[in-house]
């Protein structure tokens, strides 16, 4: 059994993917990671401030947490965030490993200025992302090494031909991490 990490730069289309993945199984969770943010109600820092290193970890591993024992009782799992190979990727993929699920990574890629325009664009968000802040969170999905096999550009993809390339990669063993 296994659990899908969906990532890539904010903009570039998570979400609507992995409705969309997950829609598809009959039996399904969506865990949105950005969620378990928003339950800190005080003394949150900024997740892309270089303070917030220990709360990440613990917020993704929370929301980890919840993605395994889900996918324990069966449920197709689909983790969506910002799950960055030297920040968050280790921990999520601990938490997942250790409850004896396969963690597959699908990165999300599309031109920055394309990511920042969809952000920015989204109600609520137009003054909390500085461009600058944008690009150095997509930068982390630049050159993922080893990882670099999980990597797809959506640039020229609707959101369903995205689900159809991950759902492919998977299927062809691309995107399990244990191939590392």
């Amino acid at each position: 059994m296994g659990a899908l990490i969906l990532t890539g730069s904010p903009g570039v289309g998570k979400t609507s993917v992995a409705r969309i993945l997950a829609e598809r199984s009959e039996r399904s969770v969506h865990v949105e990671a950005d969620y378990f943010f928003s339950f800190v109600r005080s003394g949150l820092i900024e997740p892309w401030d270089p303070a917030s290193a220990e709360q990440n970890q613990l917020v993704m591993r929370v929301a980890a947490e919840a993605a395994a024992r889900y996918a324990e009782a069966g449920y197709s799992t689909v983790f969506d965030g910002i799950v960055i190979p030297r920040w968050t990727l280790g921990v999520v993929r601990e938490v997942l490993e250790t409850a004896g699920l396969r963690p597959a990574y699908a990165v999300l890629r599309a031109p920055q200025p394309l990511c920042t325009a969809r952000v920015q664009e989204r109600e609520g968000n137009v003054d909390r992302f500085e461009p600058e802040t944008l690009a150095a969170i997509g930068a982390e999905f630049d050159d993922l090494g080893a990882l670099e096999r999980c990597a797809i550009d959506v640039t020229a993809m609707s959101c369903e031909q995205a689900a159809d390339a991950i759902e492919a990669a998977r299927d062809a063993g691309v995107l399990w991490l244990d191939r590392d």
